[in-house]
C-alpha cells in the first residue's frame, strides 16, 4: 500500500509490504565553491591555440617564426644588418629517449597500440594488393600504360610523434646576463611593451615555445648570449613553472667568450610535424626575405635520411635598413578610462596642465589650457593630477572623445620602404615588371598607419592568377587569407582589365604591407586584418591602384612594342617575294630598253643601266628593302616615344637623406635605385 503526502516530494515516505524501514530521498550536500586563479603561463598552456600553437605542425611553424622575428628585432635595434641562421634537426624516438634518460622497450602486448592491424584488416589489405597486382598484369599483357601503384598508407601512432631540435642564431644585441631567466621563463614580461610598432602579436615570443617544449618533451630551453663590449658568454638552461609563472633555472653561468661576436643562440626541443608544415615554413622564409631584403637568412633542415635534407640561403640584396620604430605617446582619441587612470598613476608630472602636455600627442600648452577651461569650474591648470576623482577622470575621458584633435604623425612608424619592397620582390620572384607605392601616414581610432604596396607581373614560382602576399608590421601573414582586407580588395574591388592586366591568365603578385602602432587583427590567432575598417580598406585599394597605374603605362609600351615587332615581322616575311617581283619588273624594263621598244627618262635609264651591269642584283635589292623596313620601324618608335611615352611615364619621387655628423655618405633614394655619395 502506498501513501502519498501533500508535503514536499523530498519528504515523501513510502512503505513497502514486509519492509521494516522507510526510505527517504537524500538532499544534495551544499559545498562551498572554492575561488581559484590561474597564472598567465597556465592560461596559455591550456589555450595554446590563441598563440598559434594549434597542432604539432603549427607549433613547429610558430616556434620558427617567433625565433626569427625576435632575431630580426634584436639586430635592427642596434642598426646591425641581420644575419639569421635557423636549423630544424629531426630527432628519432631512440635519440629522444636517450636525451631524457629513458631506455627503449619492445612492445609486449601489440593489441594495446592504436596502429595495431587486426587479422581481418590485414586480410583485407592483402586482398586489395593482390587485386592491384592482377590488374597491373592484365594491363601489361595488353601493352597498355601501367598506372603507378599507390603507396600503402602508413598509420602513425600517437606514440610515434616526431621530435625536432630548433636552433636560431643571430647577430643582434644579445641579452643582459641577469635578465635572461625572466625574459624566457616568465610569461607576459618583455621589452616590447609600450605604444610602438612591433613585430610581436602577444608578447609571448619564445616563452610559448618553452611552454610547448615542457608540454611535449619536458626538455628545457638553452640560451647563449653575448652583448657588445662583454668579455664573457652568458649561458642559461631553464624551463618554466607553469603554475607559478616563474623560471625554473637548471644552469645559469658566465663562460669564456671564444670568438668576439655579439648576438644570441636559442635551442629548444619540441614535438612537431615537418611533413605537413614544410611548405608553410619555407613560404614564410621566402616572404620574409621579400620584406627584409637587407637581411641574410640561412635555413637548414637536417634529417637522418639525406634525401630529406633542405638547405636554403636567402642572400642580402641591400644594406639600406628602415629606421628603428620609435615609442610614441597616446593620442587622446584612442584612450579609455582604465588607460587614463594608469597614466595618472605612472606620470611624473605634478599638475593637470603638465600631464596633458607630456602624456599625450598633439596637445600643446595653449590647447591644454583650452581643454581644462572646457572641463568645468572644478578643474584648473595647477591642480594636482594625482588628486583627480573618478568623476573628474570620466569628465576628461568624455571630453577626449568629443573634442577635435590633430591626427598623429607617422614619424614613429618604420615601413619597409618602396626601395626595399621593390628589391625584395625582384630578388625572390624575378618578375617581368614590378611597380611599388608607399602611401602617406593615415589614422584609424587615433593610431597612425602606413600602407605600402607592390604589384608584379610574371616571375618564377608564381601561379597563374592573383597571388596575394600580406604583411603586418613587416611580418608575413600566411593563414586565414580569404577574410583579409588585402585579399578582398585585390579580388573584388580592383578592375584589373582597366589597367590592361588579365588577372585570370597572367601571373600577378600583389604585395601589401601595413605598419601601425596597433594592427587591428581579427580572430584569436591574429592571422588576418579585418575588412571592417574603412580607413585601412580605402588606403589598401588606393595603394594597389597606384601600382596598377604605373604598370598600365609599362604594359601599354610592351603591347605597342609587340605590335611593332609583329608589323616588322610581317613586312620582313614578304621581302623575298616583293624583291623577286620588283627585280623581274626591272629585268623586263631593261630588255625593252635594249630593244629600243620603249624610252625612259634619265633617272630611270640610270637605274636600268645598273641592273644590266649587275650593280643592282636581287640580293642588293633585298638588303635595301630590309634597311627601309628598319628605318620606318625606328621612325615610328621614335614618334611614339616623343608623343606618348614621356606623357604616360609616372613621375617618381627622389628622397634625399638628411645630413648627420656621423654619416660619411649621403643617400639619394628613389623607388628604383639608391645613389650613394661618399664625402
Amino acid at each position: 500500500m502506498e501513501m502519498e503526502s501533500s508535503e514536499s516530494p523530498i519528504e515523501t515516505t513510502t512503505t513497502n509490504k514486509g519492509a521494516s524501514k522507510s526510505k527517504t530521498t537524500r538532499k544534495p550536500k551544499q559545498t562551498a565553491s572554492l575561488l581559484k586563479q590561474k597564472s598567465p603561463a597556465e592560461f596559455f598552456s591550456e589555450n595554446k591555440s590563441i598563440a598559434g600553437f594549434d597542432n604539432p605542425g603549427k607549433c613547429l611553424y610558430t616556434t620558427v617564426r617567433e625565433f626569427v622575428e625576435n632575431a630580426l628585432d634584436s639586430a635592427e635595434s642596434i642598426s646591425e644588418l641581420p644575419v639569421v641562421e635557423i636549423t630544424i634537426e629531426e630527432i628519432g624516438k631512440s635519440t629522444y629517449n636517450s636525451m631524457i634518460g629513458l631506455a627503449d622497450r619492445e612492445r609486449v602486448d601489440e593489441e594495446l597500440y592504436d596502429d595495431f592491424e587486426t587479422a581481418k584488416a590485414r586480410e583485407k589489405r592483402l586482398a586489395k594488393e593482390a587485386r592491384i597486382q592482377e590488374n597491373q598484369a592484365k594491363l601489361a599483357a595488353l601493352g597498355k600504360k601501367l598506372k603507378e601503384p599507390t603507396s600503402a598508407k602508413v598509420i602513425k601512432g600517437r606514440a610515434q610523434a616526431s621530435f625536432y631540435r630548433v636552433t636560431c642564431k643571430d647577430n643582434g644585441k644579445g641579452m643582459p646576463h641577469d635578465d635572461i631567466p625572466n625574459m624566457f621563463g616568465r610569461v607576459l614580461s618583455g621589452t616590447k611593451y609600450g605604444l610602438k610598432q612591433t613585430r610581436g602579436k602577444f608578447g609571448l615570443g619564445a616563452k610559448m615555445a618553452l611552454i610547448w617544449s615542457k608540454m611535449s618533451t619536458g626538455l628545457p630551453i638553452e640560451i647563449s648570449s653575448s652583448m657588445k663590449g662583454q668579455n664573457y658568454l652568458s649561458f642559461c638552461r631553464l624551463d618554466i613553472d607553469i603554475n607559478k609563472n616563474i623560471p625554473h633555472i637548471h644552469l645559469h653561468e658566465k663562460r669564456d667568450l671564444k670568438e668576439h661576436r655579439h648576438g644570441a643562440e636559442i635551442q629548444v626541443v619540441i614535438a612537431g610535424n615537418w611533413t605537413t608544415y614544410r611548405s608553410k615554413i619555407l613560404h614564410y622564409m621566402r616572404q620574409l626575405a621579400v620584406i627584409t631584403p637587407y637581411a641574410q637568412f640561412l635555413f637548414n633542415f637536417v634529417s637522418d635520411a639525406p634525401d630529406k635534407n633542405v638547405s636554403i640561403r636567402f642572400s642580402r640584396r641591400t644594406d639600406i635598413m628602415p629606421p628603428v620604430p620609435l615609442e610614441t605617446k597616446y593620442h587622446p582619441s584612442a584612450v579609455d578610462l582604465l588607460l587614463i587612470k594608469r597614466l595618472i598613476n605612472e606620470t611624473s608630472k605634478q599638475n593637470l596642465l603638465q600631464f596633458l602636455q607630456h602624456e599625450f600627442v598633439n596637445i600643446g600648452k595653449a590647447f591644454a589650457e583650452r581643454l581644462i577651461g572646457e572641463m568645468g569650474p572644478d578643474f584648473s591648470p595647477k591642480m594636482l593630477v594625482k588628486s583627480l576623482t573618478s568623476q573628474q577622470i570620466v569628465r576628461i575621458h568624455q571630453l577626449f572623445r568629443q573634442a577635435k584633435f590633430d591626427d598623429p604623425s607617422g614619424d614613429c612608424l618604420s615601413p619597409a620602404g618602396e626601395y626595399n619592397l621593390r628589391l625584395g620582390i625582384i630578388k625572390e620572384l624575378h618578375p617581368e615588371m614590378v611597380a611599388t607605392y608607399s602611401g602617406s601616414a593615415q589614422v584609424f581610432e587615433g593610431h597612425p598607419f602606413v600602407v605600402e604596396a607592390g604589384v608584379s607581373v610574371g616571375g618564377k614560382d608564381v601561379k597563374q592568377g592573383l597571388n596575394v602576399f600580406r604583411f603586418a608590421n613587416r611580418i608575413p601573414l600566411l593563414f586565414e587569407q580569404g577574410a583579409d582586407v588585402v585579399t578582398r580588395t585585390a579580388m573584388k574591388r580592383i578592375n584589373w582589365n582597366s589597367y590592361k592586366i588579365n588577372h585570370t591568365q597572367d601571373k600577378i603578385g600583389v604585395f601589401v604591407s601595413i605598419v601601425s602602432t596597433k594592427i587591428p587583427f581579427k580572430g584569436t590567432g591574429k592571422e588576418y586584418i579585418g575588412d571592417d575598417i574603412s580607413e585601412i580598406a580605402s588606403a589598401v585599394k588606393i595603394s594597389i591602384q597606384q601600382c596598377c597605374i604605373q604598370l598600365k603605362s609599362k604594359i601599354a609600351k610592351k603591347i605597342h612594342a609587340r605590335e611593332q615587332q609583329e608589323r616588322k615581322r610581317n613586312l620582313s616575311k614578304y621581302i623575298p617575294d616583293a624583291t623577286g617581283a620588283i627585280y623581274d619588273v626591272l629585268k623586263e624594263m631593261t630588255t625593252l630598253r635594249a630593244s629600243k621598244k620603249k624610252r625612259y627618262n634619265d633617272e630611270d635609264a640610270e637605274l636600268l643601266d645598273k641592273v644590266s651591269s649587275r650593280l643592282i642584283t636581287k640580293s642588293t635589292l633585298m638588303e635595301k628593302l630590309k634597311e627601309h623596313v628598319e628605318q620606318v620601324d625606328y621612325e615610328m618608335a621614335l614618334e611614339y616615344a616623343t608623343h606618348r611615352g614621356v606623357a604616360d611615364e609616372p613621375r617618381e619621387s627622389l628622397y634625399i637623406q638628411s645630413l648627420r655628423d656621423e654619416n660619411k655618405f649621403v643617400d639619394f633614394q628613389s623607388p628604383v635605385f639608391v645613389f650613394r655619395l661618399f664625402q
